[in-house]
């Protein structure tokens, strides 16, 4: 009996999970080209040509990449010669574990009883989701600018071991990204970061909760410190809650923009514990001395406004703007002599430690340093043309 189109689609895709090479080449034709819809991660997408390149460079290369199988759900027969195939691509990736539900559709075109083409349409973003080496965090880093957002946001995106190792691999990222401009910082859902994640505390034996926060805060404070230390200028949007060692996040920012319901808060002393994520060093230079006591003492928290006439944010925006105003913000920093700007960084972080002599000699040292840059030379002549500079970061 002759198979119907729909069988020989059915045997591919169970050839593709079975990885049964010998049954691929019975169902593909010798001039048998694949097409991987574009914008997949890892430069899959694209045209393959013969089924020797198909099985290596495209089927292959998702293979390598993730654990996952097309799982078909509807044949539909498309003039005298194709069948359309639409169902879900159903697994994982493989380095970082992130689930995988994309849907597809793929053209498939017969010669005979053999298969002379696959095109293939599919919910590209989801694959990218699901590249990822995070599990609690996504980083997107694109025209020069690295997004870095909390991505627990059923618990509030509260730090948890996961979290601080993803930050961690995400600050090595940043910090090695080329060409990098300026980093923007936020949370999914509804809030910043809740901080520690005290339920997982809660949840921990008494004699293991020492070695754990040991590991999840040596970690986390490392990232804390590497993103503090790049050349590009960091912005953070700030909505709902900000609190404990998750004000660390916000320390690293140079711009912080903030929704007019943020709210802050340390909370340390009601859960008996002292401070992580840099507070007993940043708040101190941010808010004063005084005000840093309170708020650790007295647990107090602070409202949007609050925040801002203590200096612990720069601007207040709508919730529904915030986004926008951060990722502006952030552009606007994108375009601007980045390496000066480290050098900025730098200096002022360094100002709070040093003498007047000391600061002195090391403004004198950046500033010849950097006027042996291209951004300055290009700085310089666009003052002089009175125009506006075109910096390239270098």
């Amino acid at each position: 009996m002759q198979n119907t189109r729909s069988d020989t689609a059915r045997a591919l895709y169970a050839a593709l999970a079975a990885g049964n090479r010998e049954q691929l080449e019975m169902l593909l034709h010798p001039d048998f080209v694949g097409e991987i819809a574009e914008g997949m991660p890892f430069g899959i997408g694209g045209r393959h040509e013969g089924s020797s390149a198909m099985r290596r460079n495209g089927w292959g290369a998702i293979a390598r990449r993730f654990a996952a199988r097309a799982e078909p759900e509807r044949f539909l027969e498309v003039g005298e010669a194709c069948l359309l195939v639409t169902g879900r691509y159903r697994g994982e990736g493989r380095h970082g574990g992130t689930s995988l539900d994309a849907s597809f559709a793929h053209l498939i075109t017969f010669e005979g009883e053999r298969i002379t083409r696959l095109e293939q349409y599919t919910d590209t973003a989801r694959w990218h989701h699901a590249a990822s080496p995070f599990k609690t965090v996504v980083l997107d880093i694109a025209d020069g600018v690295a997004t870095l957002r909390l991505n627990r946001p059923d618990k509030g995106n509260a730090i948890n071991e996961e979290m601080a190792a993803d930050l961690e691999e995400a600050s090595v990222r940043i910090a090695e990204a080329p060409a990098l401009r300026a980093v923007l910082i936020a949370g999914s859902g509804s809030n910043f970061t809740m901080g520690g994640d005290v339920h997982l505390f809660a949840g921990t034996p008494s004699p293991e909760l020492p070695g754990k926060l040991r590991r999840m805060i040596d970690g986390y404070h490392r990232a804390i410190d590497r993103l503090t230390s790049i050349d590009a200028p960091v912005v953070a949007a700030v909505r709902g809650a900000a609190a404990g060692g998750g004000l660390g996040l916000l320390y690293i920012a140079d711009i912080v923009v903030a929704s007019t319901d943020a709210r802050f808060a340390l909370g340390y002393g009601a859960l008996g514990l002292t401070s992580d994520g840099g507070n007993t060093w940043f708040l101190p230079r941010l808010v004063g001395m005084r005000r840093a006591q309170e708020l650790f003492l007295l647990n107090r928290r602070l409202s949007a406004q609050e925040a801002l006439e203590f200096g612990l944010v720069s601007r207040l925006v709508p919730d529904d703007a915030l986004e926008a105003e951060a990722i502006a913000v952030a552009r606007e920093l994108a375009a601007g002599p980045t390496r000066a700007f480290g050098a900025m960084r730098r200096m002022l972080r360094q100002s709070f430690e040093t003498s007047l002599g000391t600061q002195l000699e090391a403004e004198m040292q950046s500033i010849v340093s950097a006027s042996q840059s291209d951004d300055a030379r290009e700085g310089i002549a666009a003052f002089a043309a009175r125009r506006r500079p075109v910096f390239r970061g270098g």
